[in-house]
């Protein structure tokens, strides 16, 4: 059965404008932002992902565990961290239409910190918030019938793919398949969803944003809980969602390098070959010696294939 959820003006408008954002970050090739830019993003991803769910270390600390440094801090949070760290190594090789590739994540991100990591719950469990009990989760034998099921409207129902990727989010926290990880969980795999469409979610900083409205993020979840549909949650994670473009497009001046123009047209083009002129034509702001350069760069580091000479030269990717 479809998870219940109203199609109000507000989504509607929230999905229109996100839908404009995604159009400037593609035009301006921001999509994919330089390595260094990704490698922070990631970095305050993990910071605050694990934030919310109490995790005391700074991004300095962070970075140092990314570097493979030692770091003094509790060993709960250092575990946390080095898994959610391996998680988002391996992101590309989920799959997040499929049961068993969530179950593999939860598997790696929860290691060493529960018992049976990576397994749906057959026990019954519920959210205490301070004395007071906020959500009773469904009995633990219907579970992973109700998993399966969510996942059928992931894989196969044709709502876009911004109102699943809520949807997913807000029906994975009212499961709670797993004994504990569910948040984060559920948050990671909101990110891999959009990531299919729209490569840039891989870098955006949803989390952060999350962790600003942590009482309101809670608080939409409970709304849901109560009304018995999701619609409060998707219009709050689509807020979070324009947010986060937003920010990319307003405070990012990102200024793209050899490696960085080779990459982002690997993407474009494929295994299809090109002239010097298709690259000028994709990357309209640079001059001809530098796109001469940019390919001579990829050619030397074995990465484009080079065939004839002068102008009837053409490229392609290894």
């Amino acid at each position: 059965m479809k998870p219940p959820y109203q199609l109000t003006d507000k989504i509607l408008r929230l999905i229109a404008s996100i839908s404009e954002r995604i159009g400037e970050i593609n035009s301006t090739h921001l999509y994919k932002p330089p390595t260094e830019l990704r490698k922070k993003n990631r970095i305050k991803t993990i910071k605050f992902s694990l934030e919310i769910e109490g995790n005391t270390l700074t991004e300095a600390q962070i970075t140092a565990l990314l570097d493979n440094k030692r770091v003094l801090a509790p060993k709960k949070d250092i575990i946390e961290v080095q898994n959610a760290i391996a998680v988002y190594e391996q992101l590309n090789s989920f799959n997040p239409f499929q049961l068993k590739d969530l179950e593999k994540a939860h598997a790696i991100l929860m290691n060493g910190l529960i018992e049976h990591a990576g397994r749906i719950r057959t026990k019954n469990v519920g959210i205490v918030k301070g004395s007071k009990v906020e959500h009773i989760a469904p009995d633990g034998s219907i579970v992973n019938g109700l998993m399966k099921d969510l996942f059928r409207y992931l894989k196969n129902d044709a709502d876009l793919i911004l109102i699943k990727s809520c949807v997913f989010h807000y029906e994975f926290e009212f499961i709670h398949p797993f004994l504990d990880g569910n948040g984060r969980m559920g948050r990671l795999w909101q990110t891999l969803i959009l990531m299919q469409q729209y490569p840039v979610f891989e870098f955006l900083p949803v989390e952060r944003l999350i962790k600003l409205r942590q009482a309101e993020y809670y608080g939409k979840l409970s709304e849901s809980d109560k009304k018995g549909n999701s619609t409060p949650f998707i219009e709050f994670m689509l807020e979070i969602l324009l947010e986060a473009l937003d920010e990319l497009l307003q405070s990012q001046t990102v200024t793209l390098h050899t490696e960085d123009r080779i990459r982002l047209y690997g993407d474009r083009i494929g295994k299809n070959k090109f002239s010097r002129k298709d690259y000028l034509i994709y990357f309209k702001t640079i001059s001809a010696p530098t796109a001469s350069r940019d390919l001579k760069w990829a050619v030397d580091q074995g990465i484009l294939m080079k065939f004839g000479a002068q102008r009837l030269t053409e490229y392609q990717f290894s």
